[in-house]
């Protein structure tokens, strides 16, 4: 039977040596992790699947507890031995006591759902990403301890996996009434609007590379998020805070449960917060500190954590409760137990981010661009001793660039990166130096074979974006990302370079997904976020054909109105501001305002239908919003 070249392949030669070299590297494992892992386990669900409220052909589940089963025994030859070690905890899932009233159900989701036993119910810390997740968390929960309600939720941070389940927990009808605080960082709603409506249409193609969510789970696939098993799919909200932690020292109790807060803003996420339970010696560090190496700057995108405040953040953690903290928790991975445990935890995480900090900018001082940076730099012995300092999800190549990003920007300081060409005209060009398709396929070939797969992979991009349609170029690209995929002790890098192959292979997904935020999002968005997002839609140059234009928008259901300008082709809102004679004012619901930015539906079809009126220019403000752009899910990564 012939062999498909689009088929996965074998590990090589070259690759299993080199994993069997970091295998030798790796430092020894006195099985603390292992029962960290499953202590204060108390069951978990019965049917794996947990379904999604609204199915869709290429993501039918929401989750499935079952997809990891093969991760047991002896890493394979196409996985990062770390990763798959990694991996294998992160399988577990359940129902755990972290400490007397504190549980976690764990391996439902990415994130960690954590449950406080108040007076009257459950202090809730991070509700999961979807509902579906949450509601699966919760009800595990209500099995094992009770049925009680939620009576108080904590969002550690702006980040989705954080904040999007929480209508799984908690009935919308309770949040209306304010039975329910929900308590964040000061600045959350307007970082998870950035990062999650703002920037989301390019941020989830890449997270669909990132978190390998086209790939089948297997030893040849997806193996671990490095921070958890992967990401869920379904239906995820948007519940502004009601109560703002603005100061470090700030102190809460939440249905009768004490607790003291630190603001990390800039650190794992824009809006970020650790708090401590001095009645229960308990310690949550949100997503600061896990069980991997984390990310200075996300593969996915994000705004570049800052490295140096991070690192303090923990120091000061470690300052203000690191000798009254009998347990230490995250968003994340696993508890640890024992003062000596906590601080040697602490401490090392500090180390870690300092380190990659400080490392980083020594070199960036002495003239060094980021490619030189990351590949100078490694864990000392005292770091990499610590597997919960390896890099799972994170690692120390991307990182260090991060750094030096953040201090530096895009430009490495060479005058060639001033005005290179696209990739299209950069890769006819190499190809047409390297004397032509077919020699330059010829030395790849030499190099795949000679094991240098780095070099394979970043030549071929060039031949790859000159032809496209060039089958060979493809098919050998795609071989040299899968060895490299392989190797990888990041989750992360492993699911992007498998994913690259998958789409080399088979070619980019063609399913006509657009990017726009779900109706339970916008409904928690602000009216300044929801014409933001809306003036990251206009097509500049086109709206320029348009002129200036002043519209009133008046919403009569809440009884506001904004201030709306089309100048130079750039839309401009202000919330409580009328023009003094606007060329036109519209007037709609704000529900039948969040409708249109969720749904895609004209404007021109609201009008006609009786659901918004236009006075005034109506042709003009109508052409404004046709011309709104749509985001489509799958644009094109691997090829043109």
């Amino acid at each position: 039977m012939a062999h498909d070249p689009r088929d996965p392949k074998p590990a090589t030669s070259h690759t299993r040596a080199d994993l069997e070299a970091f295998a030798a590297s790796l430092p020894p494992d006195d099985g603390t992790d292992a029962a960290n892992v499953g202590r204060g386990f108390i069951g978990t669900r019965s049917e794996p699947v947990i379904e999604k409220i609204q199915p869709n052909a290429w993501m039918p589940t929401s989750w499935d507890l079952s997809r990891s089963d093969f991760v047991e025994g002896p890493a394979p030859d196409t996985v990062n031995p770390a990763l798959w070690r990694q991996a294998g905890f992160n399988a577990q899932h359940g129902l755990y006591e972290v400490c007397d009233g504190f549980y976690q159900v764990r391996g439902f989701d990415t994130s960690s759902a954590t449950f406080i036993r108040g007076d009257e119910g459950w202090v809730v810390i991070d509700p999961l990403t979807t509902a579906e997740t949450a509601r699966a968390a919760y009800e595990l929960v209500t099995e094992h301890l009770g049925a009680r309600p939620v009576t108080a939720v904590i969002y550690t941070h702006s980040h989705l996996d954080h904040y999007g389940g929480i209508l799984g927990m908690v009935d919308p009808d309770r949040i209306e009434a304010g039975e329910v605080p929900i308590v964040a960082p000061e600045g959350f709603l307007h970082e998870a609007v950035a990062e999650n409506v703002v920037a989301a249409p390019a941020m989830g193609r890449r997270a669909t590379y990132q978190f390998g969510m086209l790939l089948p789970w297997s030893e040849y696939g997806h193996v671990d998020q490095g921070l958890g098993k992967g990401v869920p799919t379904g239906s995820s909200a948007l519940v502004p805070p009601t109560i703002d932690i603005t100061e470090t020292g700030q102190e809460l109790v939440l249905d009768g449960v004490r607790i003291e807060f630190q603001l990390t803003p800039e650190s794992e996420a824009p809006a970020e917060m650790h708090f401590y339970f001095p009645d229960h010696r308990a310690l949550c560090m949100a997503e600061n500190c896990t069980t991997t190496m984390h990310n200075v700057l996300t593969l996915r995108g994000a705004l570049v954590r800052d490295a140096l405040m991070w690192s303090r953040y923990i120091d000061e953690a470690l300052d203000r409760w690191g000798d009254v903290t009998d347990v230490v928790f995250a968003s994340h991975g696993w508890p640890h137990w024992g003062g000596e445990a906590v601080a040697a935890y602490l401490t090392n995480q500090r180390d870690l981010y300092r380190w990659l900090h400080d490392q980083a900018m020594r070199l960036a001082n002495q003239g060094f661009t980021p490619n030189e940076i990351s590949a100078r730099i490694d864990l000392p012995p005292g770091l990499w001793d610590d597997y919960l300092c390896h890099g799972y999800y994170g690692t120390v190549s991307h990182n260090v660039r991060a750094v030096y990003q953040r201090y530096m920007g895009w430009y490495d300081g060479h005058p060639s990166s001033l005005d290179p060409y696209e990739p299209v005209e950069a890769g006819r060009r190499y190809v047409g130096f390297m004397g032509g398709m077919d020699r330059l396929l010829e030395q790849a070939r030499t190099a795949y074979e000679s094991g240098d797969h780095r070099w394979v992979a970043e030549v071929l991009r060039h031949a790859v974006f000159a032809d496209p349609t060039c089958e060979e170029a493809r098919l050998l690209q795609a071989d040299a990302f899968e060895q490299l995929g392989y190797r990888a002790e990041s989750g992360p890098w492993r699911d992007i370079y498998l994913t690259g192959a998958q789409e080399l292979r088979h070619g980019t997904v063609d399913v006509p997904a657009i990017q726009r935020p779900k109706p339970e999002v916008v409904r928690g968005m602000t009216l300044q976020q929801v014409f933001d997002f809306l003036a990251v839609k206009v097509d500049g140059p086109a709206a320029v054909e348009l002129g200036h234009l002043a519209i009133d928008w008046r919403l009569p259901d809440t009884g506001e109105v904004v201030r709306v300008e089309l100048s130079n082709g750039t839309l401009h809102s202000t919330p409580d501001r009328t023009h003094v004679a606007p060329d036109a004012t519209v007037t709609c619901d704000r529900a039948a305002l969040d409708d249109l930015v969720s749904t895609g539906s004209q404007l021109a079809d609201l009008v006609e239908s009786g659901g918004a009126g236009i006075d005034g220019d109506a042709d003009r403000v109508l052409a404004l919003w046709a011309g709104l752009t749509d985001f489509p899910l799958f644009y094109a990564i691997i090829e043109p």
